[in-house]
C-alpha cells in the first residue's frame, strides 16, 4: 500500500485529492497512510469489511473532483499517469473514460517482462466489451459525474469492474492511452481455486445479459466455450473439430444478431470476431478451415493470407 500512495504523491500532475478508503482493515494499513504527512490525503474508513464494489462506489460518492482515477492499494501509477489522462480527458470531451497500459511486476515490485495492452480506440473498447474488459480499473481516469450514473453491481464479490465498465461502454466512449501508465501486482493466488469459479461465474452472467440484449439464445454450454474463446491461451486449450464448428456459428450468429440490432459498433465488432476465429484457428491448428469461412475477411487485415501461405505449405 506504501508503494501506492508514494507512486500517487509523487505525481507531475499535482492538483489532486487522493482519497483512500479503508475497507475494514486489520492490518497497518491506516499507520501507513497516517506515516505520509501530505494535505491532500483524505482517510475514510468502512464500519466493516464491505468488498470492492461497496468500497469503490463509496469512493465515487465521495469524490469532489471532476475526474476520478482508480488505483488499487497494491498497484503503482507511473508519474505522468493523472498529467496525461488529465490532458487527454481536456482535448476530447465526447470521451467519459480513459485507461492505459500495465506492465506486470511480482509480489516484491520487481518488474516482470509482460506488458499488458488493450485496445485504445473508443469503437475497438466498445466492440469487445462482449469478451473482455474495455479498460483495466487500477488505470482508468473517468468523469465523476458519469461515473456516478454506473454504480459497481454490490451483490458481485469479484468482477464488479467487468461488469462496470461493459455497462459503461455501451452508452459512452471509452478511450485507453497507447503507453503504460501502471505497474500491476501479480499474486500467485490470483485467479486460482474458487477466486477462479467465482469469476468465472461472474463473466458468465455478463455475457448472457449482452446475449440476450443481442437477440441470442444461449445454454451454459454456449456461456462456457465463449468464455474459452478468449482463454486458449492461459489454459492450453485446443481446439478440436465440434469447438471449431461451434465458434465459426457462434460468431456467424453473433455478427447477424448485431446486424439486426447495432449493439455494437462495425467493422470493430466483426473485426473482433474475425480475430477470435483466427485464434481458435490457430490454436486447432487449423489454418485450411480458418480459409474455408468468411470470417477469414474480418479479422486483422493480411491475417487471412499468411493462413493461406501455411495451408500451402501443409499441402
Amino acid at each position: 500500500m506504501a508503494a501506492a500512495l508514494d507512486s500517487v504523491l509523487a505525481q507531475s500532475f499535482a492538483d489532486f485529492e487522493l482519497l483512500v478508503v479503508d475497507d475494514g482493515s486489520t492490518d497497518n494499513s491506516r499507520a501507513i497512510v497516517g506515516a505520509h504527512d501530505d494535505q491532500r490525503i483524505r482517510l475514510v474508513a468502512n464500519d466493516r469489511n464491505r468488498g470492492i464494489a461497496v468500497t469503490r462506489n463509496r469512493a465515487v460518492g465521495l469524490a469532489r473532483g471532476d475526474y476520478l482515477a482508480f488505483l488499487d492499494s497494491d498497484d503503482i501509477a507511473c508519474p505522468d499517469r493523472l498529467a496525461r489522462q488529465v490532458d487527454f480527458l481536456d482535448g476530447h470531451p465526447d470521451v467519459a473514460a480513459v485507461g492505459g497500459w500495465v506492465a506486470w511486476m511480482d509480489g516484491d515490485g520487481r518488474r516482470l517482462g509482460t506488458v499488458k495492452r488493450v485496445p485504445t480506440a473508443p469503437d475497438d473498447i466498445a466492440a469487445g466489451r462482449l469478451f473482455r474488459p474495455g479498460v483495466i480499473n487500477t488505470t482508468a481516469m473517468a468523469r465523476s459525474a458519469v461515473l456516478r450514473d454506473f454504480p459497481h453491481r454490490e451483490d458481485l464479490a469479484v468482477g464488479s469492474d467487468f461488469d462496470m465498465w461493459a455497462r459503461f461502454a455501451s452508452v459512452h466512449k471509452v478511450a485507453n492511452l497507447p503507453a503504460v501508465v501502471g505497474m500491476f501486482r501479480d499474486h500467485d493466488s490470483r485467479a486460482t481455486g474458487e477466486f477462479a469459479s467465482q469469476v468465472a461465474t461472474v463473466r458468465h452472467g455478463i455475457y448472457a445479459a449482452q446475449l440476450t440484449a443481442l437477440g441470442i439464445a444461449f445454454t451454459e454450454k454456449d456461456l462456457e466455450r465463449h468464455f474459452m474463446l478468449r482463454r486458449m491461451h492461459k489454459v492450453g486449450f485446443t481446439p478440436d473439430g465440434d469447438y471449431l464448428d461451434w465458434s465459426e456459428a457462434w460468431l456467424l450468429g453473433l455478427q447477424t444478431a448485431n446486424r439486426v440490432t447495432g449493439l455494437y459498433p462495425e467493422p470493430a465488432f466483426s473485426h473482433e470476431l474475425g480475430v477470435f476465429w483466427a485464434k481458435a484457428c490457430r490454436h486447432a491448428p487449423a489454418p485450411v478451415r480458418f480459409l474455408a469461412s468468411p470470417l477469414k475477411r474480418c479479422a486483422w487485415p493480411g491475417l487471412w493470407k499468411l493462413a493461406r501461405r501455411h495451408a500451402a505449405m501443409a499441402t
